[in-house]
């Protein structure tokens, strides 16, 4: 080793002794949650659905325990909005379908948990967003549109997750009237993504409208939008 190098790690060794052990643990809770929220995208290419049921709910968890320490790592929260909604979508809520014709009770229990993991889902994006627009969530409830009015391209992926799960959501819990009640801040934000850019991930934005406008005239859908927005994600 060089003795340049050789003074470098000395250097580098004292000055990480001379941090606090909070700062260290920082540091590396840091670099561990980058590279888990990069490495997140991976669970979506694998081909062996069961392996990615099992292995989700750690991976989640070890975000979540990540993010106590790094509460404003926005990767980090943007990967436990679209996580835990796609966790709910891809594995609960089929779970849920499949007990309904055998057991009605464990169903509606399953339908439940859907209901709760896609709140802490639609939470996350929502924290996701806070973090360049401070109190972002409280504004939506106040004036939807001022509030994703201020948003950028930046947000188009929070924007994105955080309507999926609050939609879902909404979906599995028609029960609640105040999660019903929702639903204009849902087409807010899904719009203000499309506006953004309709392409994104090919398409994903127009897939979730072929649903959004699927709920029927009577709950503000249209069958004709849905088809618009159908031919959309298949260009």
């Amino acid at each position: 080793m060089a003795r340049t190098d050789i003074i470098r790690a000395t250097s580098l060794g004292l000055a990480l002794c001379l941090l606090p052990a909070c700062s260290l643990r920082r540091m590396a809770g840091k670099t561990i949650a980058d590279s888990l929220a990069h490495g997140s995208s991976t669970y979506a290419r694998d081909d062996d659905p069961e392996l990615v049921r099992e292995a989700l709910p750690f991976g989640l968890k070890t975000l979540e325990g990540l993010a106590t320490d790094l509460p404003r790592h926005r990767p980090l929260l943007r990967s436990l909005a679209s996580g835990f909604t796609s966790y709910a979508v891809a594995y609960v809520i089929p779970e849920s379908e499949r007990l309904e014709v055998v057991d009605v009770l464990a169903a509606r229990a399953e339908r439940d948990r859907a209901r709760r993991l896609l709140l802490r889902g639609r939470d996350y994006g929502l924290r996701a967003l806070e973090v360049r627009h401070p109190s972002f969530g409280a504004a939506l409830r106040t004036n939807a549109d001022d509030a994703v009015r201020q948003t950028t391209i930046d947000d188009l992926p929070d924007l994105y997750w955080t309507a999926a799960a609050w939609g879902s959501a909404i979906s599995v819990g028609k029960g609640d009237m105040d999660l019903v009640a929702d639903v204009p801040i849902v087409e807010r934000l899904i719009r203000r993504a499309e506006a953004l850019d309709e392409t994104w991930d090919e398409g994903s934005i127009h897939e979730f409208l072929i649903t959004f406008e699927s709920r029927g005239a009577a709950m503000g859908g249209s069958l004709v939008r849905a088809r618009q927005h159908y031919e959309r994600a298949m260009a």
